[in-house]
């Protein structure tokens, strides 16, 4: 159950994602949730990639704390969700935390992506 909707919408005016959220920057949105919103990537590596983020900003996985379970959990079923709409859920998928440069996360906004539609490679990168 979600405690608090003030403490789900910190932003930051800079974050393009954050923009996104709230509507300010286009998006192809795919599922909102009151906790998150998945959307589609603009430089997709596979015919499914979708991006959830949560409507909190977090810079990435590696900022998450013990209070954000549930927020955490909203983002993992948003993306079961979306992976079941976008018709990959049978076959695979791959979801995705990237933290840092090294990871090439390139936006300082959690993002878990959804990647599938095609058979994906192992070892990643």
């Amino acid at each position: 159950m979600v405690k608090d909707v003030a403490s789900l919408t910190t932003s930051d005016p800079n974050c393009p994602f954050c923009r996104i959220v709230a509507g300010e920057v286009p998006a192809d949105i795919v599922l909102t949730t009151d906790m998150s919103v998945a959307f589609r990537d603009i430089n997709p590596q596979a015919p499914v990639h979708v991006l959830v983020v949560p409507r909190k900003h977090i810079v990435d996985a590696a900022a998450l704390g013990r209070d954000d379970g549930e927020l955490l959990a909203d983002m993992v079923g948003a993306a079961q969700r979306v992976a079941e709409s976008e018709g990959v859920a049978e076959r695979g998928y791959r979801l995705l935390f990237n933290v840092g440069a090294d990871a090439s996360n390139s936006v300082p906004h959690l993002h878990l992506h959804v990647i599938g539609g095609r058979r994906l490679s192992w070892p990643p990168g």
